[in-house]
């Protein structure tokens, strides 16, 4: 009596089992490029994820500004002018509304510079308009883009 070790199948062929060496080769190819792609999905979900945040503290240091352009209408045309320290935010310190907006002018343009990479900003004033006009802009680099990026705020105040 002979013991065969090959299965057959029922029309007397014979079963192949298992997979080849190349079609393993090729399961890995498209395996690797398909995790290849989800890498750089991920990659630049991380990136636009990291603009959004610079976007909104852009936003948020145009509203700071704004802010206090209202809170100090007397002095609003000096918010144009330059930054100085009056040490103004003391409580004990009396300064005037042209002192404070200078005072404001270098707090807030620290804060830019520490939030947003390379951020620089300023506040021009269109005194002709009624009521007067500020346009406050935020300029910051952001990774991969070879302009700056930038907002603009304008209040009529």
């Amino acid at each position: 009596m002979k013991i065969f070790n090959k299965k057959y199948t029922s029309d007397g062929n014979r079963l192949i089992r298992g997979f080849s060496l190349v079609e393993s080769m090729v399961a890995l190819v498209v395996l690797s490029v398909g995790l290849l792609g989800v890498a750089r999905m991920y990659v630049y979900s991380l990136q636009n994820g990291r603009t959004a945040l610079l976007n909104s503290q852009a936003v948020v240091l145009a509203a700071d500004m704004a802010d206090r352009i209202r809170a100090n209408r007397t002095a609003g045309n000096d918010y144009a002018g330059g930054a100085a320290d009056f040490a103004c935010v003391d409580g004990g310190v009396d300064c005037t509304p042209t002192q404070m907006a200078a005072n404001d002018l270098l707090v807030w343009r620290a804060e830019v510079a520490n939030a947003l990479p390379n951020g620089v900003a300023f506040v021009a004033v269109n005194v002709a308009t009624l009521p007067t006009t500020f346009v406050i802009t935020v300029l910051w680099n952001d990774t991969g883009s070879a302009l700056p990026s930038q907002y603009r705020l304008t209040v009529q105040i």
